[in-house]
């Protein structure tokens, strides 16, 4: 491949150059899965723009066609309030859904005591913003799809460009920054509640059962949303339901769902044939996976409930609360990733409009309505930014964790990198060892043959009891599932989808390992530790 140095459009699209700042892309990274086109980063940019957790200084960074999660803003604003560095760490996994290593050093920005009060009032404005979410989200569940047709019908029938900003402004921006704090309201409050409870359950259980006693969040009537399409499509094949309502309730969750360029399950109609023959092939049995996971957290009650009689009906209500969060976290995300879609086809009918067809995605969303009311002159960037775009989807995945300037070229050659962590300041090398760790993501041991699989389409080479190795999983790779023994990743957290779903499939999994697809090899044979968050290689 071609590697280019940086030029000045590349700078416009990496953050990194702007300060000695820890960024991590944990959770953001399951949701963009490849560089973003500028018009699905300035949409992120616009969802975003709302959330500071250090006065001034935005919570969300571009490093290169990525988003990455500003750490340094939060780490600072919550020293100025007085945390200490393990309060932090503690409030940075509720906020983040990331726990960092011990040895990371986080770099603080110098910050006047004397704004004290003003990081305050930061934080009791989005405190309240998630606040006002949650009450809001009963509304916004029941009403959201029949608000997504009638607004699709809409834009299909305006023919002047002007008429498509009009609906822009004065109802769909609305409706998308209010579905954006609704899915972060819940994803707050449901990782505070599983992480405080999970860290009650540790000394109590140790962390086999702990685990196991955070799943069963699945519902024989409604499916976890994250299981939607892989439940959904084993009822389709069992004759439970049609092609139409598989499509109508799921068919807008697939791969690289938060890439508004990238198209929907729905919109390819030889989508579902495809899903099902593959999983007639393979005879699983998805329901009865469900059943099994049912059964080991019944066992891992009985065995609290023995040892802790006194405390079961507190135990019993916090378990309850924290499944409600965690279902309603599930279904809210699963609505906004229809939002989404909305914005896609928005895009493709203002490239319709306007005679540039898909170059659309290479403008931002501002430029998109300028272009919309008349000026042509927003498109002469479009053949540099889509000559950068091809340039960066040439590099491998970015590292997970990344502190100070970053150059993804001059990286991406380097033989010593690190896909975990990335020091600008310092020369860090791991030494190679036998043992990989990352977070417990699904209770249960298993040895097995690993597969590294890059993406969800080559996703025919998993073997049946395999165990799957990836960058990091979205929703699309939730068919393939079933088939492994074991989920490794090397983005992820305790609530990121990988283990959410292998938890429900009672599948080990462990995520966040940070470089496992560089240091495994399809063919080796390892052992995967999903309660301690550990693989251990035996066999190369």
């Amino acid at each position: 491949m071609t590697l280019q140095p940086f030029t000045t459009l590349d700078s416009e699209w990496n953050d990194s150059l702007t300060g000695d700042f820890l960024w991590t892309k944990t959770n953001l990274g399951e949701a963009i899965t490849e560089t973003m086109t500028p018009l699905s980063w300035s949409v992120a940019q616009f969802t975003f723009r709302d959330l500071a957790y250090l006065p001034g200084l935005p919570a969300l960074g571009n490093i290169c066609g990525y988003p990455y999660f500003n750490i340094t803003g939060l780490a600072t604003a919550l020293h100025t309030v007085g945390f200490t560095r393990n309060s932090t760490l503690d409030r940075m996994e509720d906020l983040l859904n990331i726990r960092l290593p011990d040895d990371v050093e986080i770099p603080l920005i110098p910050y006047p005591r004397r704004r004290f009060f003003s990081i305050l009032y930061s934080f009791a404005t989005l405190f309240r913003h998630f606040n006002h979410a949650t009450k809001d989200a009963p509304d916004y569940l029941a009403s959201n799809r029949e608000w997504f047709e009638q607004t699709h019908q809409r834009i299909a029938q305006v023919q002047a460009p002007i008429d498509l900003v009009d609906l822009w402004q004065n109802e769909i921006q609305a409706h998308i920054k209010r579905g954006f704090w609704i899915v972060l309201g819940y994803a707050n409050a449901s990782a505070a509640s599983t992480f405080g409870l999970r860290r009650k359950l540790l000394p109590l259980v140790g962390p086999e059962d702990a685990n196991t006693l955070l799943a069963n969040l699945n519902d024989d009537t409604a499916p976890l949303a994250s299981l939607g399409p892989v439940v959904g499509l084993s009822r389709v094949a069992r004759g439970e339901m049609t092609r139409e309502a598989y499509l109508e309730q799921f068919g807008h969750r697939g791969p690289n769902e938060f890439e508004i360029s990238h198209p929907r399950p729905v919109e390819n109609p030889t989508w579902v044939e495809h899903e099902l023959s593959r999983l007639k092939e393979e005879a699983i049995n998805v329901q009865d996976m469900l059943d099994n996971q049912k059964i080991s957290f019944s066992a891992a009650w009985m065995r609290y409930e023995k040892a802790y009689p006194n405390r079961v009906k507190a135990m019993q209500r916090k378990l309850a609360h924290s499944r409600n969060l965690a279902r309603l976290r599930e279904d809210v995300r699963s609505e906004y990733v229809r939002d989404r879609w909305l914005t896609r086809l928005f895009a493709i009918h203002a490239g319709e409009l306007t005679g540039i067809g898909c170059d659309i995605f290479f403008l931002t969303l501002d430029e998109m309505l300028t272009l919309l009311s008349g000026n042509q002159a927003v498109t002469n960037k479009i053949s540099a930014r889509k000559a950068r775009y091809q340039s960066l989807k040439t590099l491998p995945p970015f590292p997970t964790i990344i502190r100070g300037r970053f150059d993804p070229f001059k990286w991406a050659v380097d033989p010593q990198r690190r896909n975990d962590f990335f020091d600008a300041t310092s020369s860090i090398t791991k030494e190679p060892t036998s043992i990989i760790s990352g977070s417990p993501g699904s209770a249960g041991k298993v040895e097995g043959i690993v597969r590294v699989i890059n993406d969800p389409k080559n996703g025919d080479q998993l073997q049946q009891s395999e165990i799957l190795v990836a960058v990091q999983t979205d929703i699309a790779w939730t068919l393939l599932f079933p088939r492994a023994a074991a989920i490794v990743t090397d983005v992820g957290a305790m609530l990121s989808h990988a283990a959410i779903v292998a938890r429900e499939l009672g599948i080990p999994a462990v995520v966040g390992c940070g470089d496992a697809t560089t240091r495994l090899k399809t063919g080796d044979r390892v052992c995967v530790d999903g309660a301690r968050g550990m693989v251990q290689i035996l066999e190369r």
